[in-house]
């Protein structure tokens, strides 16, 4: 039987009282004075009072000390007439532990009354607590193993190097057993390549690095040097000729491993990616220019088309030529270096006639 609204009589019969007690949710009546007026069954087991002790104090009694304040000035907010949803808070139980209560208030201003309900996250809370602390120890043991396999390439580079050198020493001329020749070939490339690979791993792992970057002043000229020396054999052997002008510019203000990455990666690539049959030329140039601090690096080699390229060039594994050693990290991690220190970084380039890359460093301001 239905009544003229469409509604069934029968909701009539329904105990909504049942509703109130049964819940496993916090269910409470408070008046704008701050005290309980009606409260179901689970506050007092949450809260562990009597009904009677909890409708006798101000409902800010229960609250933990440090929420009290932030609880005040939402309850504030109620009493203008604001719902409240999701607040969550702490209260202390009669045999003091702490339980969370997350709640969803509504304010009836002509009843001068709010209608609340809170559900027990206290779980949560300490599920989430834990996931946080693990986190944490995570956090802390992978710093640990970063720095383990940062210093550890970092610390192989110069047995490497030393390595490396000790090839350029060889009169092979006088060795005159070709598979001895052929041993000492496979050898000297095995160890270039392990040279790259940590050059590389020492350079993603200092991008990575969640750590202050020092500044100091850094000369070109002294860049210049310890990253050719680390790779005298790479340009030996490519009959590669250098040439410098760091007078008008001698020094910036810089991060010196950034800078020496920049340099090892522009440096090593142009070498790398030359045109073939034509030995590498490669200038690098610094100077001063409407304010602005400038760093050259050109070359002679392939270059590659810039209206098909221009949007990937500093992307992270890009490649633009064939080699077996590119893994497509040493420009990104140029632009990366640069920018990092609040720099910028351009390129111009054409097949077959060489790159040029120009950089723009931020000024020191004191």
């Amino acid at each position: 039987m239905r009544s003229h609204s469409g509604i069934s009589t029968q909701a009539s019969s329904f105990n909504l009282e049942h509703f109130f007690e049964l819940s496993a949710d916090l269910f409470c009546i408070a008046g704008y004075d701050g005290y309980f007026r009606k409260i179901n069954h689970s506050v007092s087991r949450v809260l562990g009072y009597t009904e009677e002790e909890l409708m006798a104090a101000p409902i800010a009694g229960f609250i933990h000390p440090d929420d009290r304040t932030i609880t005040a000035r939402y309850r504030d907010e109620l009493l203008n007439g604001e719902p409240l949803l999701h607040f969550e808070n702490r209260y202390i139980t009669k045999t003091g532990d702490i339980v969370w209560l997350s709640w969803t208030s509504m304010p009836v201003p002509q009843e001068e009354l709010i209608y609340a309900i809170a559900k027990n996250i206290t779980h949560k809370k300490s599920e989430e607590a834990d996931r946080n602390k693990l986190i944490a120890e995570l956090g802390n043991l992978n710093a640990d193993l970063k720095q383990l396999s940062y210093t550890t390439s970092h610390d192989l580079r110069s047995p490497v190097n030393n390595l490396l050198s000790v090839f350029s020493l060889l009169n092979k001329h006088a060795i005159e057993d070709e598979e001895v020749h052929r041993f000492l070939a496979i050898l000297k490339s095995g160890t270039e390549s392990l040279k790259e690979t940590l050059n590389d791993y020492v350079d993603l792992l200092s991008h990575n690095q969640q750590m202050k970057i020092e500044k100091e002043d850094v000369y070109f000229s002294d860049v210049f040097e310890a990253v050719t020396r680390s790779i005298q054999t790479l340009i030996t052997d490519s009959k590669a000729s250098i040439k410098t002008d760091f007078d008008a510019l001698p020094a910036v203000y810089f991060n010196r491993s950034y800078l020496e990455s920049v340099f090892l990666n522009l440096i090593s690539n142009a070498i790398k990616y030359s045109f073939p049959g034509r030995a590498p030329v490669i200038e690098l140039h610094s100077w001063t220019e409407n304010d602005q601090l400038l760093l050259s690096v050109t070359d002679n080699g392939r270059g590659f088309d810039m209206e098909k390229v221009k949007d990937r060039i500093f992307g992270m594994h890009q490649r633009f030529h064939e080699h077996n050693d590119s893994k497509g990290i040493g420009l990104y991690l140029v632009r990366h270096h640069i920018t990092s220190m609040g720099g910028t970084i351009t390129v111009n380039s054409e097949p077959d006639k060489g790159t040029s890359f120009i950089i723009s460093f931020a000024k020191q301001i004191f």
